[in-house]
């Protein structure tokens, strides 16, 4: 006699069989909210090197339809005619400004913010549009010639990726912008193969903060980006230097002076540079020809000194791995901060964080030459002087001298060279505070846009202010089959359990039903408010955060249910994640410096 076995009966087997299968991956891997976090991390990470790679690849081809070579953009521009030094720059700055022009259009009533105002200032939502209208305008002055760096823009794509990926999954504020900050991390590691500088870069400029709370995610979003470079390209060390060594303590002398004078050079250069962009816009030249003008400018001088093209990158290989005549090394650096000057003044999208290493570098190489020919003992190799004025330079101008001192390091990994950029680079940044207090590289852009903000970002204070709308509830009435169902459905450990009008009566725990798992007649009659907890800790939407840390210390929970204490309404829940994140974030909120 065949037996028939009950739909619902079968159903609620199914559903014991796979809460079995929950309750078991819930006990032994044991994911934490923070661990899911680390995850998405990853996620940018591997996006944001894709994107990076694409961007490089869309630079490169722009480059060789301009100037008709696959070679480097100095030695391309060292082999065209004089005619096509100038036409090649001032063809990328009209390009460029029409780019932008035409961009205006469609990214009419969105925003221009970048990543560093959606993670400092915003609410970790970057427009897409405008990020691609400007880094489409990047390609063409980096393609052209132009001197200014592929870092910037490719940071910024690296963002807009992680910004999609937070808000398809629907993250708050405080995830968003971490994640955002993850993509940031991902694309400085990208450019330069530097997953830790990738890291502090985004903790020390952006953040302001080097906790782990933000500093974990970070570092694991810039590692994956740093592995997929190095699986889908075959780049490697970024400076091959030779080996440097320091035979007597009195050498450290001249990189104190080194400390002091490119400290002193790079709050100048930075001046230069927004002295060059307020002289452009006083010239009230349409886009297109202020950008033209800022390419014929470069172009001008690349007929002599083709160096001064492109972000310096091939001409601080010549310089660490030398020797090169000081008269021509100081031509360079002459023309080369005029150049930066140009493209920077004129608008042109980009970034100037590898041509200031280029700055460093030649300022180093300049001042050891100096001292061999005064105390050659005392510097017998200038290309050391070369590696180690780039960091202090990147010190003094970012005010990251953790940051710097690491990214020297990782793009040389010369171990030997971490005394004497440590002494320099820190003796350069206290000397660039010292004459410019805060202003640095990023921090004046930031304050202009915190500025013009209408509504400025405040770190939250309250519980309203953080927490989830709708988390998953469940009736009093509700049978153990459709508590199974939303135990599967969502990845939380609580339901919680409301009457009628919202009322929060308790939590079911997912280890509350374990019991019932294999008692499928007992199952069968489980009611929700059977084995719900009614002294379940919860919260209200007024109290500080403060005393949500305190709720949370001692307990197990990841998430708290937000109820008014006047009526016992549920409101939504407050994630510990959340709670932290934010906790570090008002303890970070001053403007990064």
């Amino acid at each position: 006699m065949k037996v028939t076995i009950d739909p619902a009966t079968l159903l609620l087997k199914r559903l014991q069989r796979l809460l079995r299968w929950r309750l078991w991956v819930q006990e032994k891997v044991q994911l934490t909210e923070w661990q899911v976090t680390l995850l998405w991390a990853a996620l940018a990470g591997f996006l944001g090197c894709l994107t990076s790679l694409i961007f490089s690849a869309l630079a490169e081809g722009v480059h060789e339809m301009l100037t008709g070579s696959s070679a480097g953009v100095v030695e391309s521009m060292r082999h065209l005619p004089w005619w096509g030094c100038l036409l090649v720059p001032t063809l990328g700055g009209v390009a460029a400004g029409l780019v932008l022009l035409y961009g205006q259009h469609l990214t009419r009533g969105q925003s221009s913010t970048d990543y560093m105002e959606a993670i400092a200032i915003g609410d970790g939502r970057l427009p897409v549009r405008a990020s691609l209208v400007k880094s489409a305008a990047a390609l063409f002055s980096i393609g052209s010639g132009g001197s200014i760096g592929r870092e910037g823009p490719m940071v910024q794509l690296s963002a807009v990726v992680a910004s999609l990926l937070g808000r398809w999954r629907r993250f708050t504020g405080p995830q968003l912008r971490l994640i955002v900050a993850c993509g940031a991390s991902a694309g400085i590691a990208s450019a330069y193969n530097a997953p830790i500088a990738g890291s502090f870069f985004v903790a020390e400029i952006i953040l302001g903060s080097i906790a782990m709370e933000s500093l974990g995610p970070l570092a694991v979003s810039a590692v994956v980006a740093a592995l997929t470079i190095r699986v889908l390209t075959s780049a490697q060390v970024m400076y091959h230097v030779p080996a440097f060594q320091l035979n007597s303590a009195w050498e450290m002398g001249p990189y104190v002076v080194l400390g002091l004078v490119v400290g002193s050079l790079a709050p100048a250069f930075l001046r230069s540079l927004r002295q060059a962009e307020e002289f452009s816009l006083s010239l009230r030249l349409p886009l297109v020809a202020r950008l033209a003008l800022g390419g014929l400018a470069v172009g001008a001088m690349a007929i002599n000194v083709p160096q001064v093209c492109g972000n310096g990158y091939s001409v601080v290989v010549q310089i660490l791995n030398g020797p090169i005549a000081w008269k021509v090394l100081l031509g360079i650096f002459a023309c080369k901060w005029l150049a930066t000057m140009a493209s920077f003044g004129s608008g042109a999208p980009g970034g100037v964080f590898t041509p200031s290493l280029f700055m460093g570098a030649s300022a180093g190489y300049l001042f050891g030459g100096a001292v061999h020919a005064v105390w050659p003992a005392g510097a017998l190799d200038p290309g050391a002087f070369a590696l180690v004025g780039m960091g202090a330079f990147l010190a003094a101008a970012s005010r990251a001298p953790v940051m710097a001192i690491i990214l020297l390091f990782e793009m040389t990994l010369s171990y030997d060279i971490i005394l004497p950029l440590m002494l320099c680079s820190v003796i350069a940044y206290y000397t660039a505070k010292g004459i410019q207090g805060s202003g640095s590289l990023y921090s004046e852009a930031l304050r202009r846009k915190e500025s013009e903000t209408t509504a400025p970002m405040v770190p939250v204070g309250r519980v309203r202010e953080l927490m989830r709308t709708d988390p998953p509830i469940l009736a009093p009435a509700a049978h153990f089959a459709e508590i199974a169902q939303r135990f599967l459905s969502v990845r939380v450990n609580n339901l919680y359990v409301c009457g009628e009008g919202g009322r929060f009566l308790g939590a079911v725990s997912l280890h509350d039903i374990k019991p019932y798992l294999g008692e499928l007649d007992l199952a069968g009659l489980v009611l929700a408010r059977d084995i719900m907890h009614e002294d379940f800790p919860r919260i209200g939407p007024g109290q500080t955060l403060s005393d949500a840390l305190g709720l949370f210390l001692g307990q197990t929970l990841e998430r708290l249910p937000v109820v008014d204490p006047a009526t016992g309404e549920l409101l939504g829940s407050l994630s510990k994640s959340d709670l932290l994140l934010a906790l570090v974030e008002k303890r970070q909120r001053v403007r990064p410096t």
